[in-house]
């Protein structure tokens, strides 16, 4: 799958990546999809609720090799 732009998220810990995800999401047109990458922990909570809560897609999750991964998602 091909995105529009890509955030490296690698060393932030909660809230951090969560939240400049969502500032990068702002700046995407509706349908646009935004990449992540991130190794906090928590993120594999947070990118799933913050998506539900904000009506976003989590089109993806996957793991790149503990801790990192990357997380597809769609603006809503």
């Amino acid at each position: 799958m091909t995105w529009n732009d890509e955030l490296d998220a690698q060393g932030l810990l909660c809230p951090l990546p969560v939240l400049k995800a969502r500032k990068r999401l702002l700046a995407l047109k509706s349908g646009e999809v935004l990449r992540v990458i991130a190794d906090d922990p928590a993120a594999l909570i947070d990118f799933p609720h913050f998506c539900n809560e904000q009506g976003h897609e989590l089109v993806s999750q996957t793991d790149l090799g503990h801790p990192r991964y990357e997380y597809l998602i769609r603006r809503k």
